[in-house]
């Protein structure tokens, strides 16, 4: 199964490059991986919107203070200012899809969220994610691009130069998870679009599926990665004890919703002068703080003092979804808690998404852009797929033609492994690893617990690569090998992060560093060399 390019993940960034790409250079062979179905992302799950400056009273300048504001100091300037300048093309593009907003008085309706000085959130109900996936889906299935559903990318493969180096990314092995085989796709170039990690944590708004695949492909292929310490825990999720982490949207309180103690009174104007409405950091920790002081199981998010049908309109899913747990968001507030959200750290890349691996790319929330900085500001994640997409995309469909057909890829070898009798033992470790991940690598940290993490993180890391020696691969064995990888990288640059700064908090340093120049913390595998630019 020989491919020109091999995208691995089939969310808004997955999606929007491999249609690019078959949009400049149609006759070229693509392969789009999904792990479950090719709905199975979290873009499915994204509700509030896309941050773009659509209204003339705003401006790009402003939408890039906004994001360096939340980024607390880490940003990269210059990619914040490519992709604010290029959200209007690619909110365009997405309309010439088929994607379809919400309009009001005939102009779409703008919100507005947490940490934004404008209405900026375009968006399509509050199911925004939904709209843009099966829009993209339904052209994808139309553009003659082959699509491997149910299928776990294993590893990266690079080609073996002389003297036994590591050259160029020419494929992926693949687990099918409908026969238990693997396979191997070759391909000229690779893209990693496979998501985050936020699945590392016990309670978690993400889809099953957001286990760090990607990031843990990435460094063991050799790629450096950047500011992993910075876990977005975003500060309402539904709490019930049948609801499985279900996402409130921050344009709830972007509306009007207001934060409450269980005794009914406001609290954030005591945290931040920008109450509800401030960047998600300060708002999950000042949860954390309020049910911490009190003992309580969750706070709450009210607002039932809008007309009802005002809600009803503006969050149909919201409010059927709460109805579901008898919760009535139009005469009651909602009962909320934080959860693990966004990866705000990942792959390193350049503008166009390229890796240090030559033909390798990682583009959404995998990657680590110097968009996001400490903090990722609400609604610049759907944004940050489709313009660093666009820009991956234009780079391949260039190069493609000058790139080298790869070698022959060897057979996947299960000569020396036989099936598990002890899944007991995968089930075990994926639990030991997300409680002691949320108790010791949460929302407020130390040192100490740190180590400790860091302690246990080791012995897992051992015994999971022991156990992945001597079994048949499956999709639960993977999805922790990659999750402990990836724990063990936040965990590092957790420690390595002596100051409190963005979504990274800890008791022990509770403030900026105001002396040293602020660095990103990058982490570099031992079999990390400098690409051949191309």
């Amino acid at each position: 199964m020989a491919y020109d390019l091999l995208v691995i993940g089939s969310g808004a960034a997955g999606l929007s490059l491999a249609l690019r790409v078959l949009a400049a250079k149609p006759n070229a062979r693509v392969a789009v991986l999904a792990k479950g179905p090719l709905s199975e992302g979290s873009t499915m799950y994204a509700q509030g919107g896309i941050a773009a400056v659509l209204d003339a009273a705003d401006s790009t300048d402003s939408h890039l203070a906004d994001t360096l504001n939340a980024g607390a100091g880490l940003c990269n300037v210059e990619s914040v200012r490519f992709v604010v300048e290029n959200a209007r093309a690619a909110i365009d593009w997405l309309i010439g899809q088929g994607v379809v907003f919400d309009r009001e008085d005939g102009a779409y309706h703008l919100t507005r969220e947490g940490g934004h000085s404008h209405r900026r959130v375009i968006h399509s109900a509050d199911a925004t994610g939904r709209a843009v996936q099966t829009g993209l889906m339904a052209r994808l299935r139309e553009s003659g691009a082959d699509i491997f559903e149910h299928h776990n990318a294993v590893d990266l493969i690079r080609e073996r130069l002389a003297g036994g180096r590591l050259g160029r990314c020419v494929g992926a092995y693949a687990l099918d998870r409908s026969t238990g085989s693997v396979v191997a796709l070759d391909a000229r170039a690779v893209v990693l679009a496979s998501g985050g990690a936020s699945r590392v944590y016990l309670y978690s708004s993400n889809p099953d599926g957001s286990t760090g695949d990607g990031i843990a492909m990435a460094w063991r292929a050799g790629c450096r990665v950047g500011n992993m310490e910075f876990s977005q825990f975003h500060p309402t999720c539904l709490y019930h004890p049948r609801a499985k982490s279900f996402l409130i949207s921050e344009a709830v309180r972007g509306e009007g919703g207001k934060l409450l103690r269980p005794d009914g009174t406001r609290f954030m104007d005591e945290y931040d002068p920008r109450g509800e409405l401030a960047p998600r950091d300060i708002v999950a920790r000042a949860i954390d703080d309020v049910m911490k002081r009190l003992g309580c199981e969750s706070v709450y998010l009210d607002i039932s003092h809008k007309p009802a049908d005002f809600i009803v309109a503006h969050f149909p899913t919201l409010y059927a979804e709460c109805l579901k747990y008898g919760i009535d968001m139009t005469k009651e507030p909602i009962p909320v808690v934080p959860a693990a959200h966004y990866t705000c750290g990942g792959v390193l890349t350049d503008r166009t998404g390229h890796t240090d691996v030559e033909n390798l790319y990682a583009i959404g929330e995998v990657s680590c852009t110097g968009l996001h900085g400490a903090n990722r500001l609400a609604s610049n994640s759907l944004l940050e797929c489709l313009v660093f997409g666009a820009a991956a995309a234009e780079d391949i469909a260039g190069r493609l033609a000058n790139i080298p057909p790869p070698p022959v890829i060897a057979a996947w070898d299960e000569s020396w492994v036989t099936d598990s009798d002890e899944e007991v033992v995968v089930a075990h470790n994926w639990d030991e690893l997300r409680r002691f991940m949320w108790d010791y690598v949460g929302i407020v940290r130390s040192t100490k617990r740190l180590e400790r993490a860091k302690h246990r993180v080791k012995l897992l890391l051992s015994e999971i690569e022991e156990y992945y020696g001597s079994f048949r691969v499956t999709s639960d064995l993977l999805e922790l090998r990659n999750l402990a990888m990836v724990a063990e990288l936040i965990v590092r640059s957790a420690l390595q992060r002596r100051e409190s700064r963005g979504l990274h908090y800890t008791i022990d340093y509770p403030t900026p560093d105001s002396i040293a120049p602020v660095q990103n913390t990058i982490l570099v595998p031992k079999n990390f060399s400098v690409r051949r630019q191309s």
